[in-house]
């Protein structure tokens, strides 16, 4: 405890990363005795002069006992770089994090873990792919960690929760400030599940350029990282550099070539990442089965049946809307109507209500929907009806194939 302490103090101060960390533990032998010291004695230590003038000054206005305190009142741990208990795959990686700070537990299993990540913004079959993924993922005992954004990262957390499954969620500030807000119910399920982790100390603030830094953890603590659905321009593009950096294995779900939030998925695939259509594609080219000859296959065949046993929707009578039913399947002939009865387009909150159809139930037809080309994602969770004539071009090609 009192070499974390100090640790923990210099890790306030601005421009200290692992390498003068190092520096500092190689001269004066422990982080205690650098605490101690002046100025010119960093500075032979091999910190150059501003940096060992702005850790002289920290000195007067930190406290190791007192952030030591803080941390314990807030319920999160540190853990220093060189803790037995620091996640050994992140110790491993070029620049990793002097500290840690995690509320919750870091376990033994979550070596075993795959990063989930992708748009803040998910069309239908982008949120039905990321769900099903992360929940036979956990199912099969294999950690499934994210960043806590909206979109993909929300949703494989959850998915991960709902299967039972351990969850880890990489922070870009410190873990009294949960972003967004609206993920404040979803960090304490992790917590219970799992652990929300920052290299932020408490009070720092979310910053824009904190989150590409943030993402090397998340690829860091992984063995590798399936890329859900995410355009050209997408922070997960950059998450995958880390990856290939820290030589982690590379994932992507295909998607439609028309779609601008399949381009960077699409485009991984060409360049070489591994195509998944279900968890399967991931256990196998990871051999995760072989690292302790556990897994889980039953678990993924239970998540599978659960989803199949969801109650039906009784059949109803639903008014033509122009068009077209889709055959012999009610749940998207309810979608589709209830659309139309909506005035052709809704929010899926709208939907879910008014359909009277589970979340599940809708997000999956959605789904099925859009591939059909019957419905459109027109963003921010709004459904669209496609043209009256879709459903009747979408038969002509099927004809012709």
């Amino acid at each position: 405890m009192d070499e974390l302490k100090h640790w923990v103090a210099f890790h306030r101060v601005s421009g200290l990363g692992p390498t003068r960390f190092g520096k500092l533990e190689n001269y004066f032998g422990s982080m205690k005795d650098a605490w101690n010291s002046d100025e010119s004695e960093m500075i032979l230590a091999g910190l150059d002069t501003r940096t060992a003038r702005e850790a002289s000054l920290a000195k007067e206005s930190i406290d190791p006992d007192g952030e030591m305190e803080r941390l314990e009142q807030a319920g999160v741990e540190a853990i220093h770089l060189r803790s037995d208990n620091y996640p050994h795959r992140l110790r491993e990686i070029y620049d990793p994090p002097s500290v840690i700070y995690v509320r919750g537990e870091i376990a033994p299993e979550d070596e075993r873990g795959v990063a989930v990540v992708g748009t803040r913004g998910p069309t239908a079959y982008g949120r039905e792919m990321a769900r099903r993924l992360s929940a036979d993922l956990a199912a099969a005992g294999v950690s499934v960690f994210s960043g806590l954004a909206r979109g993909i990262d929300g949703i494989a957390h959850t998915a991960a929760l709902d299967a039972g499954g351990r969850t880890l969620a990489v922070m870009g500030g410190g873990l009294d400030r949960i972003y967004p807000r609206e993920h404040k119910f979803l960090a304490s399920r992790i917590v219970d599940q799992g652990a929300v982790i920052s290299e932020y100390p408490l009070g720092s603030r979310p910053q824009a350029q904190h989150f590409p830094r943030r993402n090397r953890i998340i690829s860091g603590l992984a063995l590798g990282v399936l890329v859900v659905e995410a355009g050209m321009k997408s922070g997960a593009l950059l998450t995958v550099r880390w990856a290939l950096d820290q030589d982690r294995e590379v994932f992507a779900v295909p998607g439609p070539v028309i779609s601008e939030k399949s381009a960077g998925t699409n485009w991984l695939i060409q360049q070489g990442a591994k195509l998944v259509a279900d968890c399967q594609d991931v256990l196998e080219e990871l051999n995760i089965a072989g690292i302790d000859g556990q897994l889980n296959m039953e678990g993924v065949a239970a998540v599978k049946a659960a989803s199949d046993r969801a109650e039906a929707v009784p059949a109803a009578e639903i008014p033509s809307n122009g068009h077209g039913i889709s055959d012999n399947n009610e749940i998207e002939d309810r979608i589709l109507a209830t659309l139309g009865e909506l005035g052709g387009q809704a929010h899926v909150d709208d939907l879910i209500r008014a359909a009277g159809l589970s979340p599940g139930e809708v997000t999956a037809g959605l789904t099925v929907l859009e591939l059909k080309q019957m419905v459109s994602d027109a963003g921010g969770m709004q459904f669209v009806l496609a043209p009256a004539g879709s459903k009747k071009r979408m038969r002509k090609r099927q004809e012709i194939v």
